[in-house]
Formats: structure tokens, C-alpha cells, sequence
């Protein structure tokens, strides 16, 4: 079959739309709950608190999450979390109508919102390879529409929405997310059952967890897309460290500009999603994620010479189709080739290096700009993504990628059924 005749199961619809009302709502509330803690303190240290602790999870359950979601049913996973987390919202939408939230309860959730989200987007991960049979064109083209889904969602019409929605009350935005986790968790549970995991020897949670650590580390292909974006968030932080003052004191955009800049990123990753499968299949995935590790590199060091508005968003939006491809390609590609009863240890250990890459960033930008100068955490973020052209070249190449794609047809894994579907097992699928 041609990769133009493969179509999407009716189930990944339900998914698809799921995670796309689920991001909406996640877009609300990222664009209110700034807002919302300004109205509690004006203590910038009590406001980063807020900020980190939907991070934390991730740094200290990131590998022992998966764990858990190889040993759970991912599809029920999804759905109980966001049935969860539809609840733990009511909590702080409660306390804002009556006028008793505060910022340590607004952090609490925060780090529950965190955590549920830690399992979900694990289990969904784990869960898209088996609805789709593990098909390589499928899943990056899966992966392209959740990608684009959700960018539209949570960065283009989510933040303006839950700013707005602020202005009718604090309890609102939050009350708005707390209803999209709820119809995210009816459509995830209407989704088809995923096959049953094959029994495997009892082991400790954190013997289990070490495995899938092992298992990313020891395997060049694997640790190479692992690095691809803990290298990239250290460059990134760096950069969106100090853009808002680089752009302010050295180009002279104010803040409506600002924002303009950062729809222009946005727009570049919708559009970088949607030729990702292109790219892929007309130069290979290995030698698609060398050249957007160097577009992206090269638009960062375009960005930390401009002199031009204009030209800042141009580079600022080639960035963004750069990273946009990238988060369609890799993991696509990492949920074709991991086994099954790995994929959750193997998500969440490469989504923590990331998380745990990025206050480096951070830091690293914040003491370049003072130490050197406010272009320097451009020019030295420009410096690590063109690095990672060589890290994609030798770890994720061509042909280690087929090598790898054709030694995992063996262990590919049926896809999911419908509860109602009439066909017998064993009978052909209808196209």
C-alpha cells in the first residue's frame, strides 16, 4: 500500500479532537493564570514558584511516570487523568468565587496540573504507536495534525480567550479548562482498547524505570533524538531569556510588537508541522532532522544580528518551522522503533532531559547577557543548535534509521479494535 492510500483510523478523529479541546483549555488557562496570580501578589519570586511547579513533576517523577504508565492501561490512564484534572480545577475556580485562593493553593494545583499532565502525555504517546500499527507515514501524520492542533489551540486562540474570559470573573478561565478536561476524558474513553501488554517478569517500579533509562542511553539512535531537544531547550530558554530585552533595547519593538514576534514563531511551527512528513519522506527523516537542527541554528544567529523588526520575525518564524518539523519527526520516529512495553519509560526519560535542560538555559542566558552582553545568549544558543547538525549526523542518519525501522517490523503490534467492530479476529481490515 502507498503511503498517499493509507488513511487514519476513525479512533485517532477522537483522539485528535480530545488533545485539541484539551489544548484549548490549557491555552486559557496559560494565558489567565499569569494574570490571575498577579492579582494575589506582585512578589516575583512568588510568582515563579507558581510558574515552576508545573515543572516539577516532570524533574522528579519524570522516569518512574513512564514506569508506571508501561505497567497501567494507557487508554484509561488518559482518560482518568483528565477526569482528575477536571476536578482539581473546580478546586481553585471554588476558592476564586469565594474569595479565599491564594498563591501557595494556586502553586499546589499547579504541580497536581503537572502531574497529570505527566501521565497523560505519556500514556498518549505510548498509546498513538498501538492505534496506529505502529506505522512510520501514519505517525507522522498523526503527529503533524496533533502538532498543528496544538499550537493553534494553546498558543494562538487559547491566551487571548483566557485573558478574556479573566475579565468575567477569576473563577471563569479555570472553570473553562476544568470543562475541556472533562469532554477530553469522554472522548478518550470512547477510544478503541489498546492490545493487552504482553506479561512480563514482576520487577521493582525503580529496577523498571532504570531499564527504560538504560534503554534510551544505551542505543545511539535513541540518545541522539533524546538530545535533539534537551540541547534545544537550553538554547531556547537562553534565547527567550532575554528576548523581550533584547528586542526592547536593541530593535525597538514595544510590547504589541513583542507579541507579534511571538505569533510569527508560532505561525512558522504550524507551517514547519505540516511539511514535516514531506521532508521526511523526500530527503529521509535522518537527514530532515540535520537540516532543521541547522535552519534552526541559522535563524537564531540571523535573530542575534538583525537590526530590523521585520527581520527579527522572519528569523524568529523560520526558527519556529524548524522546531515544528522536528516535533512531528522525532517522536514519530521514536514511537515507530521502541517496543511497546517500553515506550512510556522511553518517552518520559527523554521528555525529563528536556525539562531538566531547560532552567540551564535559562541561567545560561541570563549570565551571558550580564556577563557579555545582551546578543551574546543568541549568538552562543546559534553556536549549540548548529552543533547538533553533527549530533543528528552521526546518531540520526539515514541509514541507522532504516536499519532501525526494518528491525522493528518484527515486534510491530495489531492495531487496536473497535469495542463494536463486527470484523472476526484475523479477518483483513477494510481500506
Amino acid at each position: 500500500m502507498t503511503w498517499e492510500a493509507k488513511r487514519l483510523p476513525a479512533g485517532f478523529g477522537r483522539l485528535w479532537t480530545a488533545q485539541t479541546v484539551s489544548s484549548l483549555g490549557d491555552g486559557v488557562t496559560h494565558g489567565a493564570l499569569p494574570l490571575l496570580a498577579l492579582t494575589l501578589t506582585r512578589d516575583p519570586m512568588a510568582l515563579a514558584v507558581v510558574t515552576a511547579a508545573g515543572t516539577l513533576p516532570w524533574l522528579l517523577f519524570g522516569v518512574l511516570g513512564g514506569a508506571l504508565v508501561d505497567r497501567w492501561d494507557r487508554r484509561r490512564t488518559m482518560w482518568v487523568m483528565d477526569a482528575a484534572r477536571a476536578v482539581l480545577l473546580a478546586i481553585p475556580a471554588v476558592a476564586a468565587a469565594f474569595g479565599v485562593l491564594s498563591i501557595a493553593l494556586l502553586a499546589a494545583v499547579t504541580f497536581l496540573l503537572g502531574l497529570g499532565g505527566l501521565f497523560f502525555d505519556t500514556a498518549a504517546t505510548a498509546y498513538l504507536p498501538d492505534l496506529l500499527g505502529r506505522d512510520p507515514a501514519l505517525l507522522e501524520r498523526a503527529n503533524s495534525r496533533l502538532r498543528g492542533t496544538q499550537t493553534a489551540s494553546s498558543g494562538f486562540a487559547g491566551p487571548p480567550a483566557g485573558s478574556a474570559l479573566l475579565a468575567l470573573g477569576r473563577a471563569v478561565p479555570l472553570l473553562a479548562d476544568a470543562v475541556s478536561f472533562a469532554l477530553s476524558a469522554l472522548l478518550v474513553r470512547s477510544l478503541p482498547a489498546p492490545p493487552r501488554p504482553v506479561p512480563q517478569a514482576r520487577e521493582s517500579l525503580l529496577r523498571q524505570a532504570r531499564a527504560g533509562a538504560g534503554y534510551v542511553f544505551g542505543d545511539r539512535l535513541l540518545l541522539g533524538l533524546a538530545l535533539r531537544p534537551a540541547v534545544g531547550n537550553i538554547a531556547f530558554l537562553a534565547v527567550e531569556t532575554v528576548l523581550a530585552l533584547f528586542t526592547h533595547d536593541r530593535l525597538g519593538i514595544d510590547a504589541f510588537g513583542f507579541g507579534l514576534l511571538l505569533t510569527a514563531e508560532a505561525t512558522g511551527g504550524l507551517l514547519g508541522a505540516g511539511v514535516a512528513s514531506l521532508l521526511g519522506r523526500r530527503l529521509g527523516t535522518g537527514t530532515a532532522l540535520t537540516c532543521t537542527a541547522a535552519v534552526e541554528g541559522l535563524a537564531i544567529l540571523g535573530l542575534a544580528t538583525a537590526s530590523h523588526p521585520y527581520v527579527a520575525g522572519l528569523a524568529l518564524a523560520v526558527c519556529g518551522a524548524g522546531m515544528g518539523a522536528t516535533m512531528v519527526l522525532a517522536p514519530s520516529l521514536r514511537q515507530a522503533i521502541v517496543p511497546a512495553h517500553l515506550m512510556g519509560r522511553v518517552a518520559s526519560t527523554s521528555r525529563m532531559l528536556a525539562m531538566c535542560a531547560a532552567p540551564f538555559g535559562a541561567l545560561l542566558g541570563g549570565w551571558l547577557a550580564t556577563t557579555y552582553g545582551v546578543r551574546t545568549p543568541l549568538y552562543a544558543a546559534a553556536g549549540l543548535l548548529l552543533s547538533m547538525t553533527a549530533v543528528t549526523a552521526t546518531k540520526t542518519g539515514n541509514r541507522r534509521v532504516e536499519a532501525a525501522l526494518r528491525g522493528a517490523v518484527s515486534t510491530a503490534v495489531p492495531r487496536p479494535r473497535e469495542s463494536a467492530d463486527p470484523v472476526r479476529e484475523g479477518a483483513p481490515e477494510p481500506l
